[in-house]
């Protein structure tokens, strides 16, 4: 039933926002990040969310900057994690596969104004999106990555891939863990069906990672994903993976 007005909500909202988006667009004014039409993805979540039933609620929202950017790296179980995390950080960008750019409409609208399309089969063209990504985080944006590469069919993490972190380095920016709880049972990988409930969102502490280089890359993705794994492990989620890092003396902040 939620399904019913959750997907004719989603084609309303693109189309309120695609004109405004795509004139902008077209004579090349600029869209504030803080403006209405930049905080598109916001209001554009926040009406699924509401249509749907969803209720989001923060853990530790000390941990979520307001002034200052940040890079964002979650478990990725189900959409509605993106579309809660959308309604809490500001001024962000979702690094989100190429496929989500031919989506008609949709996939340019959200280009404008919520996401960064990394082709990930193309390493070389993935390194230098996320090299523009890090420009446009240093210049005050957020931004925030499922590092896992696809949603899971269960909330047992997976392990991570290694651009994400590239790009908090290149960016010199602190990296906020979050897990995200509940979304899943909104509607998994996979379902059509949509229900009501609520998704908690959980930020962990900072990693900093000013005054890392490349070489640092393994160690800081072992430090978040550890992180991420223990604090669903308190939820009961069995630890069956491993980061896709190596040892390293990197300290968390």
């Amino acid at each position: 039933m939620r399904a019913l007005l959750a997907y004719p909500m989603m084609v309303v909202m693109t189309l309120i926002f695609i004109v405004p988006i795509t004139l902008m667009t077209l004579f090349r004014i600029p869209i504030p990040p803080d403006s209405f039409v930049g905080r598109g993805g916001h209001w554009w979540s926040k009406a699924v969310l509401w249509v749907s039933g969803v209720k989001v609620v923060v853990r530790n929202p000390e941990y979520v900057s307001h002034t200052d950017s940040r890079v964002y790296v979650s478990n990725h179980v189900s959409w509605f994690e993106i579309f809660a995390l959308a309604t809490v950080i500001d001024r962000y960008r979702f690094v989100a596969k190429q496929e989500i750019r031919r989506v008609p409409l949709f996939g340019r609208a959200a280009e404008a104004v919520a996401a960064i399309y990394i082709e990930r089969s193309n390493r070389k063209a993935a390194f230098n999106a996320y090299e523009k990504a890090a420009q446009r985080i240093r210049a005050g944006l957020n931004v925030a990555v499922y590092p896992e590469g696809t949603r899971g069919r269960s909330y047992e993490l997976r392990p991570f891939k290694k651009g994400p972190f590239v790009l908090a380095i290149a960016a010199q920016v602190p990296i906020v863990p979050l897990i995200s709880w509940g979304s899943r049972e909104v509607q998994a990988k996979g379902e059509v069906a949509i229900h009501s409930g609520t998704i908690e969102l959980t930020f962990l502490e900072p990693v900093e990672t000013k005054g890392l280089t490349y070489e640092d890359r393994d160690a800081l993705v072992e430090i978040v994903w550890n992180r991420i794994a223990a604090a669903l492990a308190e939820k009961g989620v069995p630890i069956v993976h491993q980061p896709a890092g190596t040892p390293s003396t990197v300290q968390a902040e």
